[in-house]
């Protein structure tokens, strides 16, 4: 059987998971956030879905590629250089494997996530 186009939804659908920051990530507030995945490829190494997030900052060390459509909301990512960007509905960026900084939620947020990241030991 050959693999099908799957359309994702506007909207999410289905169970959501609930997520908390793990409090040695956390720097201000305690964002409750949600994730719904729409898809996930069989390897494990590709997924999609959106994300919401309560307001917040937390220390993120990315190990996977990350595009983002923000939605709704608006926050700042910040570079353990001290760079940061504001991102709000409408917007797209990527953010890279290796990024070290902050993400700090000023608004709610949620936004459309694609993720890859290459299964370890894989060249």
């Amino acid at each position: 059987m050959k693999p099908a186009v799957r359309v994702l939804p506007a909207v999410p659908r289905g169970e959501p998971q609930a997520l908390r920051v793990a409090p040695e990530k956390l720097v201000a507030g305690d964002p409750r956030q949600t994730v719904w995945l729409d898809h996930e490829s069989s390897c494990g190494e590709f997924c999609v879905g959106i994300w919401a997030s309560e307001v917040g900052e937390w220390r993120v060390r990315y190990t996977e590629e990350e595009y983002c459509s923000i939605l709704e909301g608006r926050s700042v990512v910040t570079d353990e250089a001290g760079h940061a960007v504001t991102v709000t509905a409408g917007m797209e960026f990527v953010i890279p494997a290796g990024f070290v900084g902050t993400w700090r939620v000023e608004e709610p947020t949620r936004k459309r996530f694609v993720i890859y990241e290459r299964a370890s030991g894989r060249t």
